[in-house]
C-alpha cells in the first residue's frame, strides 16, 4: 500500500505561486501516474492535473497556463507549481497515484489525506 502525503497547502494571496508537495512511501518508478485532484467548497473532486511515468502531462482547462505539474523520480516526489491564483482555486488538493499491474484488470488507486489551500482575493 502506498501513502502519499502532500504539503503545501495554507492561506495564500490571489496571485500567488504556491508549489505542492506528493511525497511517496516508495518509488514512483512503480506508479504509472500520478496526479492532483480537488474539492472546493460545494463541489465534487475535479481533475487538476496528471503526469505519466513518462513523464506525459494532462491538466484541467481551468489551470492550463497556470499550473505545471512534475516528479522527481530520485526523490519519490510528484509537485504542484501553481501561478496566478484564483479565489476559485480554493480547494483541498489531493495527490493521487494509479499503479496498473495488469491493465484493465488489476489496477490500484491511491489517494492522499489532502492539503487544503484557501486563495483570498
Amino acid at each position: 500500500q502506498v501513502q502519499l502525503v502532500e504539503s503545501g497547502g495554507g492561506l495564500v494571496q490571489a496571485g500567488g505561486s504556491p508549489r505542492l508537495s506528493c511525497a511517496a512511501s516508495e518509488s514512483i518508478l512503480s506508479i504509472n501516474t500520478m496526479g492532483w485532484y480537488r474539492q472546493g467548497p460545494g463541489k465534487q473532486r475535479e481533475l487538476v492535473a496528471l503526469i505519466t511515468i513518462r513523464g506525459s502531462t494532462n491538466y484541467a482547462d481551468s489551470v492550463k497556463g497556470r499550473f505545471t505539474i512534475s516528479r522527481d523520480n530520485a526523490k519519490n516526489t510528484v509537485y504542484l507549481q501553481m501561478n496566478s491564483l484564483k479565489p476559485e482555486d480554493t480547494a483541498v488538493y489531493y495527490c493521487y497515484g494509479k499503479r496498473v499491474v495488469v491493465p484493465g484488470t488489476i489496477e490500484y488507486d491511491y489517494w492522499g489525506q489532502g492539503t487544503q489551500l484557501t486563495v483570498s482575493s
